[in-house]
């Protein structure tokens, strides 16, 4: 491997400013669009006639984005090379009666939202964020993005079970946070988002407000070889598949014999049914509407979706140094070794031999490393978009990812390298 590749840190670097921008799934989505914009991607409505017209488009669906770029010349039979992930990250949301407290203090009604490490969001200081609804049907995204929030740990003085029997939480009991002393006032947590949001109380009739760490990422080691940082599961490949769309739009038209996407969905970590989801038909929707925006008939469309392949970019494991018996005794990735091919024979992830050859060949034409990730038997095994896609759509789809530790902590660490290596091997695989 080239040393520019193993020390360019400029993606790595890129990768954080995106997280800090991107508290939300509804920030990430509108921050990868402002990305896309200045690389001559256009937003398309869904409820507008969609032309067939070349260059790059993108739909927005709440926490969801959907884009594409379409070559000059391209037909209406061509077949896609998509890139999935999501954009949403286990953690607490607000309830919809927020307001809530006792013996003096004022605290937030929130729910556990996915397969969230409880512990990791005791004693941190939180922000809040997210999207106001309003009056008239428009959305406001909001970011306070400042210590407004805290969930304090029992001092040990009061539980000395905790280190020997370990921390015992209980989801409702235990994870509301404080934000202040004083009366309980029902509607006051969303007077205060309104205040912050420049808006009228009264126009907010909706919420989707989640707390989220405001400490920044951070390059940590002896030699800054790893990076530290909120939401890497799963904004670090959403972060990869738009920088690698954008690469490859800026190619020559001619040079591409697909049409490249990313798609990113929301409610991944809670199943992806809704219709923002994987699960939804907003993918399918739109590359059908793409083919018959190009004069495509239903025979077109099949075609396209036969000679498909779609990576399903999300992080996954590396091997522990002080958990290593929980992981199979063969495969043991490593961060920094590059992007992992994903595999679990019951379909867990949706790999077979064919999308392993696919995916070596996009490593091998970018000169990346990559590594296989399979889960020890006596594991379950997690699962991601990848199997939906394939079964939704029928297309053929590879499970692909970053190795990372601490995955579903409110604070995850990866290698640093291994966000570039990723999205080298995207470019190349949506390249063709």
């Amino acid at each position: 491997m080239s040393s520019s590749l193993r020390f360019d840190r400029g993606h790595t670097d890129d990768l954080m400013a995106f997280l800090m921008a991107s508290p939300s799934q509804y920030h990430a989505v509108a921050t990868a669009a402002g990305r896309l914009e200045k690389a001559g991607f256009r937003q398309v409505e869904e409820t507008a006639a969609w032309d067939g017209t070349s260059g790059g488009k993108y739909v927005l669906r709440g926490g969801a984005i959907v884009a594409w770029y379409v070559p000059e010349g391209a037909s209406a039979h061509t077949p896609f090379r998509i890139v999935g992930a999501h954009t949403d990250s286990p953690n607490l949301r607000v309830k919809p009666r927020p307001d809530t407290g006792a013996y003096g203090w004022r605290q937030v009604a929130v729910e556990v939202y996915g397969g969230t490490l409880l512990n990791t969001w005791l004693d941190r200081d939180l922000g809040l964020a997210g999207r106001i609804s309003l009056r008239d049907g428009t959305h406001r995204l909001v970011n306070i993005d400042r210590p407004l929030l805290r969930v304090p740990q029992l001092a040990v003085h009061l539980d000395r079970s905790a280190n020997p029997d370990g921390l015992k939480l209980d989801r409702q009991k235990h994870m509301q946070p404080i934000w202040g002393l004083g009366e309980v006032e029902e509607g006051d947590l969303i007077r205060f988002v309104a205040e912050e949001a420049g808006v009228d109380a009264e126009d907010v009739t909706g919420w989707d407000l989640m707390p989220h760490a405001v400490e920044p990422p951070a390059y940590l080691g002896r030699d800054r070889e790893l990076l530290a940082g909120p939401r890497m599961d799963n904004l670090l490949s959403v972060h990869a598949a738009t920088a690698a769309l954008g690469a490859v739009a800026g190619q020559p038209d001619e040079e591409l014999a697909y049409i490249p996407v990313m798609a990113a969905f929301d409610h991944e970590e809670n199943g992806s049914q809704s219709d923002t989801g994987a699960d939804g038909p907003l993918l399918g929707t739109v590359l059908e509407r793409s083919v018959f925006a190009r004069g495509g008939t239903y025979e077109d469309r099949a075609r396209a979706f036969a000679g498909t392949v779609c990576l399903s970019s999300d992080t996954g494991h590396a091997i522990h140094p002080n958990y290593a018996e929980r992981h199979d005794p063969t495969h043991h990735p490593v961060v920094n070794g590059g992007p992992i091919l994903k595999v679990n024979v019951n379909m867990r992830y949706a790999t077979d031999g064919s999308g392993r050859a696919v995916f070596a060949e996009a490593c091998r034409k970018a000169d990346v490393p990559w590594q296989t990730f399979v889960s020890n038997n006596s594991m379950p095994c997690g699962t991601t978009i990848g199997p939906i896609t394939a079964a939704r759509h029928g297309i053929q789809t590879v499970d692909i990812g970053v190795a990372i530790l601490s995955m579903h902590s409110a604070r995850e660490l990866c290698g640093a390298d291994d966000p570039y290596l990723l999205a080298n091997a995207l470019t190349s695989f949506l390249a063709g």
